[in-house]
């Protein structure tokens, strides 16, 4: 078994795949039939997969979604991106050192003729949206092709092992992403009308209004009515020093390796970004067994659920708001991280830096929508719809909706009788894409009586699934709105039955019963952890919502609910005066202490801002000071955006330096975007199928 393969979860179910041998530059190893070759090399401790042609620097898997090329191997002697390629038995992988060296001319390449593919409707992405808007079509009986460049349904829902938020009835609050994604999945399945393609890449969109798409090693040719974008979102990057380095990932690829590969890809980590993204991926991290040493934010506050923090704070992490990374360092990976404090003009404090020894940094700045199909399709003029992160970056749920609307928009334009869009969908769209509202101060029930719940959700978020599980409608929320914050009717006698505990998507809910001994009443914390350490009669650390110990109390009880398993009901006994404070558990031994010298300060100028042709943030300023304010002139001075990934990564860190200059957004002319948007081998073209063949 590899070194790096996570055994145990607390949510995940662990079943090892058919194990296979193959060998990394002539070592012998073994990994999983089918797995990617990226989560087989990580897995057995490889970091580095090749260095840069440029300037020999170490390259490593970033994103883990098909949308640079950084993590680039040699497989049977062909380059290929070990994030997006399986596994097979007897594989010969390479490290790619440079450039990969093209095959011989020797012979002639006879063309094949690909024919054209008409469909009603072709969607492009099976993630929240995509699947949501197949199953209206389908409902409507419309022919649907629907696309997905990995190996299932689900897109981002795979990778979500916590709760959702939002409603039972709408958005399947209450329950976990994959969970969700499998729910989904089975529903388009149910519609005979609806194609799925799987391990199926969109590659262009062409003027003659085809799209061009690689499916099982081969080019196909599918012209639609109506298309509809629903290719979710890449992450954005930082440019700090060493954000090239090996162990540097997007939170995507993080939850990726760790939730959908089961690969624990570090040992301790420092996440970058305080949204919900990086909030969610510290906890998921945690749930992996995997240390978080900090995390860090450079708004004076957090941007993501107050809840989703706390969870973190209840475990020992750390949270420095008003704080940005200066460097990542290392030689061929991570081996430590520092940050420093940020003053009001955004420059870093002299002397508040601090160091963490980690092996990964995990960056969750924020995400860019996957919208160059579009864009490309209405230049051609053709029919294109857009819904979920390619249209508008939202939570997941809102996601669903947007995919439901498009989904008739696209049904009544190809002159279906499909029923009017509801005002009822488009208002709660709206309302799921909202941000956190106000917060108010924690004000727990004044009695000290019998048995109720406690809401530590004190922020408006659009979530109210413990409305919908209480069995006496004693639940509400301010308003009766999905974003007010909970409350009980308190003439209501609670039944004790534990469900808004169970359900509750930010574990912000706990039970305190009084009926046994009014002095000492028994609490209900949720835990998702480690479920070992909570042995009847094991002392426990139990903290208030803001993390802060309240003591060391025994364990009682362990109870799940039988439509929420993975959530433990861990019961104890606490003194009155502390009972309705308590909100969670403290892991032992999470926090980790900083070293005491940072050695030099990072100098912003060495950042690289184009991975993939190594050019840096000094680089790309002179060109700017110089007078340059066309993207596609700068591509022709400094090279970057000409890389393999199209300028995905480099484009907004671009945007960002010639606003630092000063410069007017608007007097600077866009790149011009290449026909193609993922890299294809030639062949395909020509009608050559993988492995030589004719298609």
């Amino acid at each position: 078994m590899a070194q790096n393969r996570i055994t145990r979860h607390p949510i995940l179910d662990i079943a090892p795949g058919e194990e296979v041998a193959f060998s990394w530059n002539g070592r012998p190893l073994t990994g999983f039939a089918g797995e990617m070759i990226a989560s087989a090399l990580i897995a057995n401790g490889i970091a580095v997969f090749g260095h840069h042609p440029k300037d020999h620097s170490p390259q490593g898997i970033f994103c883990a979604n098909g949308q640079c090329a950084q993590c680039m191997v040699m497989a049977d002697g062909l380059p290929v991106k070990s994030c997006m390629t399986p596994l097979a038995a007897g594989m010969r992988l390479e490290s790619l050192d440079g450039l990969p060296k093209l095959p011989a001319a020797d012979r002639v390449v006879q063309t094949a003729d690909i024919p054209v593919i008409d469909i009603p409707v072709l969607i492009i992405g099976a993630g929240p949206a995509g699947l949501t808007a197949a199953i209206e079509l389908g409902r409507q009986g419309v022919h649907t092709l629907l696309i997905d460049d990995k190996d299932r349904l689900g897109g981002k829902l795979v990778l979500q092992t916590h709760k959702f938020f939002g409603s039972v009835q709408d958005s399947y609050a209450g329950r976990r992403g994959f969970e969700i994604a499998a729910l989904l999945a089975h529903e388009v399945r149910r519609h005979s009308s609806i194609e799925i393609w799987l391990d199926s890449t969109a590659v262009g969109v062409f003027a003659d209004k085809i799209v061009g798409i690689v499916k099982d090693g081969g080019y196909r040719r599918v012209r639609p009515q109506k298309l509809l974008v629903a290719t979710g979102a890449r992450e954005k990057m930082l440019s700090f020093d060493g954000n090239t380095l090996p162990g540097v990932y997007g939170a995507g690829a993080f939850q990726t390796l760790v939730n959908r590969d089961r690969v624990k890809s570090a040992s301790r980590v420092l996440i970058v970004g305080g949204g919900n993204v990086g909030l969610i991926a510290g906890y998921h991290a945690i749930q992996a067994g995997i240390a978080v040493v900090a995390l860090i934010e450079a708004l004076p506050q957090i941007g993501g659920y107050r809840v989703h923090a706390d969870k973190l704070r209840r475990l020992g992490v750390p949270i420095y708001t008003g704080h940005t990374i200066l460097a990542a360092h290392g030689k061929d990976r991570v081996a430590s991280a520092t940050i420093a404090r940020l003053d009001k003009n955004w420059h870093a404090i002299a002397g508040t830096e601090k160091t963490w020894a980690v092996d990964t940094v995990l960056v969750a700045v924020g995400l860019a929508e996957v919208n160059e199909f579009i864009f490309k399709a209405r230049q051609f003029g053709m029919h294109v719809f857009a819904a979920g992160d390619a249209r508008e970056i939202a939570e997941a749920s809102a996601a669903m909706f947007t995919g439901r609307i498009a989904g008739l928009k696209i049904a009544k334009a190809l002159g279906m009788h499909a029923k009017d869009i509801p005002q009822e969908w488009i208002d709660k769209a709206q309302v799921l894409k909202s941000r956190p509202g106000r917060t108010q101060a924690a004000a727990p029930p004044a009695a000290e009586e019998g048995v109720f719940p406690v809401f530590h959700c004190t922020q408006e978020v659009p979530c109210n699934p413990c409305t919908s599980v209480c069995p006496i409608g004693a639940i509400h929320t301010e308003g009766d709105t999905i974003t007010g914050i909970p409350y009980r009717e308190e003439d209501k006698d609670c039944s004790g039955c534990l469900n808004c505990v169970a359900i509750c998507p930010g574990l912000a809910i706990t039970l305190v019963d009084y009926r046994r001994d009014p002095e000492h009443p028994t609490v209900t914390l949720p835990w998702e952890i480690r479920r070992e350490a909570l042995e009847v009669g094991r002392s426990i650390a139990v903290t208030d919502p803001a993390g802060t110990a309240l003591g060391h109390f025994p364990v009682l009880r362990v109870r799940t609910k039988k439509d929420y398993p993975h959530t433990l009901l861990v019961q104890v006994r606490m003194p009155k005066e502390l009972a309705k404070a308590a909100a969670g558990i403290r892991m032992p031994a999470t926090a980790a202490d900083a070293l005491e010298i940072y050695q030099r300060e990072a100098a912003a100028n060495t950042a690289v801002v184009c991975r993939c042709e190594r050019i840096t943030a000094g680089e790309i300023r002179d060109a700017i000071r110089s007078g340059v304010r066309d993207m596609n002139q700068l591509k022709a001075l400094t090279r970057a955006g000409m890389g393999a990934c199209g300028s995905k990564t480099c484009r907004p860190l671009i945007w960002r330096i010639f606003q630092e200059e000063g410069v007017d957004l608007g007097s600077v002319t866009d790149r011009v975007d290449r026909p193609l948007f993922v890299e294809v081998p030639m062949g395909y073209f020509a009608g050559i199928r993988k492995g030589g063949r004719h298609a």
